[in-house]
């Protein structure tokens, strides 16, 4: 069997074997965007479909308020003095916001619900400083607690300055990043995110001409139901975007188009090639077993290794049979062993996407062997020694 080094093994089990033409590169080989940064990711497969520029630290706009209803749904869940009826008041910093608004004043006394509609529908900055203002005190204390936030969940290219997006040389993030919190927002709060999808909010009749969603794929049914869009003059037009069509959900980022009429046209071209260029593959199921790995001075000689969920993969539509697979762990494995453990790695090879790595598991428990297993052990390895030097003799 081929060997990387003398710890490590490859099998490729008859279950899974395939025919396979090896290509190096990414899937964005034949696709283009006019956007300065672009990332799409599907989400079943958490498989990067295209990525351009994903880790520059870019202007975000009103995109980063995705960060702001970040932390504000994490305290709807885990502060039990914040509920969706609780009312926050309205400073003069924040009726003072220019840009796109609710329209609050100092009178005013909105309720998180209407702020989270307001924020997101409306892109309203007034109402984001609400929010900071209301959880942390000051928008600056907020700021702190977002770049905080961001640290704690790997964000590397993201720092923060305010609430809103509004432009400040110390506000950045990058379109890896922006995805990264979007499918934070969906996987992690979906009792909220169908707000992402709500076309218009006419907060008390203020703002008629600011009351529609400014995401320009809802309309088209192409399965879209989200997120936020973003402009200024620096960052030029942005959109973090997600879209569902039957078991699949894609999410992409896409910054520095030149027009509004632009983003949209781009953001639709994004979607339609995410789903119409790649094709979902089920591999295995739950509990499959994929390969047998020896094990070292233990009750048993060797230890089954089980997918612990199914396993599906992506592959480009005009290469949906060209993929390789191979089993990878240290050989042998030491005892004891915990049925559920981590042992190994099923490596998926594709053609122009990178390697799908999904963890295999012990299908039992190997507890370590008495006497008789360990005097059997040790006598193969000196058998297998004695054997490689005989062979080199010749």
């Amino acid at each position: 069997m081929p060997t990387r080094n003398s710890n490590v093994r490859h099998l490729v089990t008859p279950l899974i074997a395939s025919l396979v033409f090896a290509f190096p590169g990414m899937a964005q080989v034949g696709f283009e965007t006019q956007a300065g940064a672009a990332y799409v990711v599907d989400v079943g497969t958490d498989t990067v479909l295209f990525e351009k520029n994903p880790d520059a630290s870019l202007p975000p706009a009103s995109m980063s308020k995705l960060m702001t209803l970040l932390m504000l749904f994490e305290s709807l869940r885990d502060n039990p003095n914040v509920t969706l009826d609780t009312r926050f008041g309205v400073s003069t910093k924040a009726r003072e916001m220019g840009g796109s608004t609710m329209f609050l004043n100092e009178r005013d006394r909105p309720t998180v619900e209407e702020l989270i509609q307001g924020i997101i529908v409306q892109s309203g900055n007034d109402a984001t400083v609400v929010v900071a203002e209301g959880l942390a005190g000051t928008e600056d204390a907020f700021a702190r607690m977002m770049n905080d936030r961001a640290k704690a969940l790997g964000m590397e290219n993201s720092t923060f300055a305010n609430a809103s997006g509004w432009p400040d040389p110390n506000h950045r993030m990058s379109v890896k990043d922006l995805a990264f919190v979007a499918e934070h927002l969906i996987r992690d709060f979906p009792e909220y995110y169908g707000y992402f999808s709500q076309a218009e909010y006419p907060f008390d009749g203020r703002a008629p001409q600011n009351r529609f969603n400014r995401n320009p794929l809802l309309k088209l049914g192409i399965g879209a139901d989200g997120l936020k869009t973003g402009h200024t003059q620096e960052a030029g037009y942005g959109l973090v975007g997600s879209a569902a069509q039957g078991n699949r959900r894609v999410i992409f980022v896409i910054s520095g188009l030149p027009t509004a009429e632009a983003r949209a046209e781009e953001a639709e071209r994004v979607v339609s090639w995410a789903f119409r260029q790649f094709l979902e593959t089920k591999l295995a199921e739950e509990g499959d077993l994929i390969a047998e790995a020896p094990v070292w001075m233990g009750n048993l000689q060797s230890v089954g290794l089980v997918v612990p969920k199914d396993v599906t993969f992506l592959n480009q539509a005009a290469f949906a049979n060209d993929y390789t697979t191979e089993v990878v762990y240290r050989s042998p494995l030491q005892a004891p062993i915990a049925k559920g453990d981590e042992i190994g790695q099923l490596v998926i090879t594709r053609t122009g996407l990178p390697d799908s790595r999904i963890p295999l598991v012990a299908e039992r428990d190997v507890a370590q062997g008495g006497l008789i297993p360990r005097m059997r052990s040790a006598t193969q390895v000196l058998y297998n020694r004695l054997a490689g030097e005989a062979k080199d003799l010749f």
